[in-house]
């Protein structure tokens, strides 16, 4: 037993991120090891830990002799384990047993097969941190903070993070069904997502123009081994094609390589300040700087939002505190720690949290994010709820369907005339102008078949750039 605990010690490498994201990090791992060999070794000679072993192991005993059935030898270790975590209530440590653990580091290949969502466990609740984008999880309109209540039918209470994870993936081509609630919504809505192989493609780049000035643009989905690397190219092709100004999109970023955005701060801010503090638990603070001397010579914004976390949030932190650049967007998802994944003996491993981390100026952002420097609000049409009508919206209905429909038409500029869910003559008017210039059936009825019309108008008003006004506030920001 007591071999067990201490293999709970044993260093490997850092994950980082909202929902476990993969991460190495690569300055001062001797350190960490010889903190945790230390950490072994006083736990060694305590007393107090070894009289508390060997209470479990008497426990363990008693059950293993004298409970009324059979019980599983690994059932009684891994049920001990997930206890001691599941005191903790830290949503970000976890365990996984060997089958889990496996598959988890699968889904560290350049691809893997699912629906393309971080997850995360908050306040007790399965909640999405983030689609990534051009994932199914995207294209079915799942949104950040989205509460899943069920994955095929089968409710998600009692499963810890990496059980929920591995329900929601499966092999390409398959569906998984999720009951979903969302923020304002007054009940829970169905989604059917049809998985399919994810690619981890992190870095888009594109140059933009604001008037005559050229403004280079980079969207970092997530950072992945190769993202550091694939923004260093993009932004040197952007600053040979004479970008004047550049805009680093991190909105829906769920996390991921902390030696990613170390490798990328690197090439945005100055030595004047950490970049980031790594905390340890004893309260000793270590700082990493930049070795850049000189600013970049133009202006550079970031885009973040409540789906933009863990590394994000140090990208951002460190962009604004240390250079000054605006934030622009909405207050970010506030994920301040640090876990390391601890290899066990069997396969399986613990995820634990065992690090904060801070911004330049020392602020520990966990559970209350980064405020933007320029707040902005996306059109309403943008946060719609997904349109699902089992039974025909008419005149006189009154109910959360009609109240989505409304947002939509609203946000389409056809003017129902409210949007409480009562489905008055005005908005009737509303669903026949909009039938009429889809070019469907017009009766005034919202059927599935006029659903689906809206659905797919509004995901084409929300791709048009134009229409993000956070994009466009931040182009008209380059000075």
């Amino acid at each position: 037993m007591n071999k067990k605990w201490l293999a709970l010690l044993t260093a490997c490498s850092l994950f980082f991120g909202a929902g476990g994201v993969y991460a190495g990090i690569k300055w001062k791992e001797s350190n960490v090891k010889e903190n945790l060999l230390d950490e072994k070794q006083s736990s060694k000679n305590s007393s107090v830990v070894s009289a508390n072993l060997e209470k479990i192991e008497q426990a363990y005993q008693l059950i293993q002799k004298s409970y009324v059935k059979k019980v599983d030898h690994e059932q009684l270790v891994h049920g001990a384990i997930q206890g001691m975590i599941g005191t903790l209530k830290d949503p970000y440590s976890v365990y996984m047993d060997a089958s889990t653990a496996e598959r988890f580091n699968d889904s560290l290949d350049s691809s893997f097969d699912g629906i393309g969502a971080q997850v995360t466990i908050e306040e007790g609740k399965l909640t999405i941190v983030a689609p990534i984008k051009n994932t199914p999880a995207e294209k079915a309109g799942l949104k950040p903070r989205d509460q899943i209540l069920k994955i095929d039918g089968k409710s998600v209470e009692g499963l810890d993070l990496y059980e929920a994870t591995t329900q929601i993936r499966g092999e390409k081509g398959t569906v998984v069904k999720l009951e979903i609630l969302r923020k304002g919504a007054s009940k829970p809505f169905e989604v059917e997502i049809t998985r399919e192989e994810v690619p981890v493609v992190t870095v888009f780049a594109d140059m933009k123009k604001e008037g005559n000035k050229k403004i280079g643009y980079i969207e970092i989905t997530s950072f992945a081994e190769g993202t550091a690397r694939e923004f260093a190219n993009e932004l040197n092709k952007l600053e040979k094609e004479g970008a004047a100004g550049l805009i680093i999109d991190v909105r829906g970023n769920p996390g991921g390589m902390l030696s990613s955005v170390d490798d990328i701060l690197q090439q945005l801010v100055t030595d004047k300040k950490p970049y980031v503090q790594i905390e340890e638990k004893s309260g000793k603070k270590n700082p990493y700087f930049s070795g850049m001397e000189e600013r970049k010579t133009y202006p550079i914004s970031v885009l973040i939002d409540e789906g933009s976390a863990s590394a994000s949030e140090i990208l951002a932190g460190a962009l604004l505190e240390i250079e000054g650049y605006d934030l622009i967007g909405k207050k970010t998802f506030g994920k301040g720690t640090v876990q390391q994944a601890i290899p066990l003996e069997d396969g399986s491993n613990i995820k634990l949290t065992m690090f904060k981390w801070l911004t330049p100026n020392g602020n520990w952002i966990h559970d209350k994010g980064i405020k933007p420097t320029i707040e902005v609000e996306q059109p309403g049409y943008f946060h719609a709820h997904s349109l699902t009508v089992e039974k025909k919206l008419t005149r006189d209905m009154n109910n959360e369907e009609v109240k989505i429909a409304q947002e939509l038409l609203t946000g389409l500029g056809y003017g129902p005339g409210r949007a409480d869910g009562y489905f008055d003559g005005q908005t009737e008017r509303a669903v026949r102008a909009f039938q009429s210039i889809e070019k469907i059936p017009v009766t005034g009825v919202i059927d599935t078949r006029t659903a689906e019309k809206l659905e797919e108008a509004v995901i084409k008003e929300i791709q048009d750039e134009q229409n993000d006004l956070q994009l466009q506030v931040a182009l008209k920001s380059m000075k």
